[in-house]
Formats: structure tokens, C-alpha cells, sequence
């Protein structure tokens, strides 16, 4: 009997499991190198931040009176400032006041800015109006003038500079959040969990706030970089950190009165808040066209 062979068929290879919107976004994150570049000096500073003890090559704080305003070289790299204290070390523990300024008051602004918009979006009716008429007041004064004038009414100290820094920056947390979740509150399955009995809290915080994290990861990056030109400017102006405490902003306004005579006092400081503020820029940019879906 004549048999048929039938060559046997390729097994299937099994599918992958489908990738998370969050791996998606990061492989789209990956493949953009400006980004890729901001979040990498981010970093570079986050180290500089935490390992300053032993990176720094001298004490910040120790002055040397045979060492006033010296120019760059190779025992300070830097320079030194008009109390013979190594600029390079300085710099690097000023990294610390900044980026815990620009951490910090972004947590501020987030606890305050989306509990209430969330609040305002989703409750609606003479809550949502009273709070966007508050919102709306806050926004219309200049962020940065609103902040001088909190710090200048809480007193002068990093702490009391990074509260005042977060609280002005949380009606634009207010004002997005709130947006977003008036586009969220029509969707069919947050209908389907009221149908289902579950309570408001419930609803905010299991089907809502997960759908609205991206734009909020967005502007919080960048709130970061404004938030450290705002305490760079406060220490400028006396009312962030305090000497001798080491602070770009500080530093900045020393270096003022030598512009002539020492300019690498206001060079080293000024580049590394133009670095930083612009990493947090482009990283932000960047999150902005990862996170966005119609970007595909």
C-alpha cells in the first residue's frame, strides 16, 4: 500500500507575551539619544550628589588665606573663591542643595497638586469651580516671584526655600491633573466600576490615577529643572541655602562682586546649572514623546 508522506508541518513558535505600555515606552526612550544623553548626565550629577564626600577633593567649607581667588590649576582645577575654598569642591556639594531642591519641592508639588485635582475633577460641580478659581489666582501670579515671596515670608533656609518652591509650583499639577481626569471620569470603565459598587477612593485611586501617571511624569521632570533655577535663584537672593553652605546660587552671587578679577568663580557654578536644568529639559522631552501613545 502506497503511503503519502507529508512533510510535517513547523511547529508554531510560541508568541511572546505582549510588552507593557511602560516597557514600550522605555524601548522608545532608548532609541532616542538626546534623551538618552539628559538622563545620563542626570545621573552623572545624582552621583556627584550622594558620593560628594569622597569626590570632592578638598573640604568646601575650609578656607586659605594664601589661596584667595587663585586661578585654575592643577591643585584646584577650579580655582578658588574669595576665601581661598576650592571652587570644584563646592560645585560638586552644591550639587546636593540643588537637586534635593528639585526633588524635594516636585514632591511637594505633587502630593498638593494632584490630590486636589483630582479632587476638583472628579467631584466636579461648586468643588471643581472653587478650587479652579483658586488655581486660577495662584497661576496668575509668575511662579518664580510667588516663591520669592513665600521664602521670604517662611525665612531664609533650604527647607523653607524648597517648601516654597513646591507649594508655588502646584497649581500647574492642579490644572493637569484635574484635566486629565475629566478626560478619564467618561471612560466606560470607570463607568463599569461605579456599576460595580465601587466607592470613589476606589475608583481614584485604582482605575484613575494609574491612567493618568504618564503626563504626570512628564511635568514633573520638568518642574524639576525649573525647580532648581528657583532655588538657584533664592540662594542668589540670600533666601535659599545659607552660607558657608555651598549653593550654585550662592556661589553666583559671591562671584558677582569679582567678575573681573576671578571669573571662574561664576563660570563653574553657572555651567553646572545650564547642564543640569538642560538634561532635565531634554529628558523631558523625551518622556513626553515616549509616553505619548499617538507617538508610536
Amino acid at each position: 500500500m502506497n503511503t503519502m508522506t507529508h512533510a510535517a508541518a513547523p511547529l508554531a513558535a510560541p508568541r511572546p507575551a505582549q510588552d507593557g505600555p511602560w516597557r514600550r515606552a522605555w524601548r522608545k526612550l532608548a532609541r532616542n539619544r538626546i534623551a538618552m544623553a539628559g538622563l545620563a548626565v542626570v545621573v552623572f550629577f545624582v552621583v556627584l550628589a550622594v558620593f560628594a564626600p569622597w569626590i570632592a577633593p578638598h573640604d568646601p567649607l575650609a578656607a586659605g588665606w594664601s589661596t584667595i581667588r587663585k586661578a585654575p590649576s592643577a591643585t584646584h582645577w577650579f580655582g578658588t573663591d574669595d576665601l581661598g575654598r576650592d571652587v570644584l569642591s563646592r560645585v560638586v556639594w552644591g550639587t546636593r542643595a540643588s537637586l534635593m531642591a528639585g526633588v524635594v519641592s516636585v514632591a511637594i508639588s505633587l502630593l498638593l497638586g494632584v490630590v486636589i485635582g483630582m479632587v476638583a475633577g472628579f467631584f466636579g460641580g461648586m468643588v471643581d469651580a472653587l478650587i479652579s478659581r483658586v488655581t486660577d489666582a495662584f497661576l496668575a501670579c509668575p511662579f518664580l516671584i510667588l516663591a520669592i515671596a513665600l521664602a521670604a515670608f517662611l525665612g531664609p533656609s533650604l527647607t523653607n526655600a524648597m517648601i516654597a518652591i513646591g507649594v508655588s509650583a502646584a497649581p500647574i499639577f492642579v490644572r493637569l491633573t484635574r484635566a486629565q481626569v475629566l478626560n478619564v471620569k467618561v471612560e466606560d470603565y470607570i463607568e463599569a466600576a461605579r456599576a460595580v459598587g465601587c466607592s470613589p477612593l476606589r475608583i481614584a485611586v485604582s482605575h484613575m490615577l494609574p491612567n493618568i501617571t504618564a503626563p504626570v511624569i512628564v511635568q514633573s521632570t520638568l518642574a524639576i529643572a525649573a525647580a532648581v533655577i528657583a532655588e538657584a535663584s533664592l540662594s542668589f537672593l540670600g533666601l535659599g541655602q545659607q552660607p558657608p553652605a555651598p549653593s550654585w546660587g550662592s556661589m553666583l552671587n559671591t562671584a558677582k562682586n569679582f567678575m573681573d578679577s576671578a571669573p571662574w568663580m561664576a563660570i563653574w557654578p553657572g555651567l553646572a546649572i545650564f547642564i543640569l536644568v538642560l538634561a532635565f529639559n531634554l529628558l523631558g522631552d523625551g518622556l513626553r514623546d515616549a509616553l505619548d501613545p499617538r507617538h508610536r
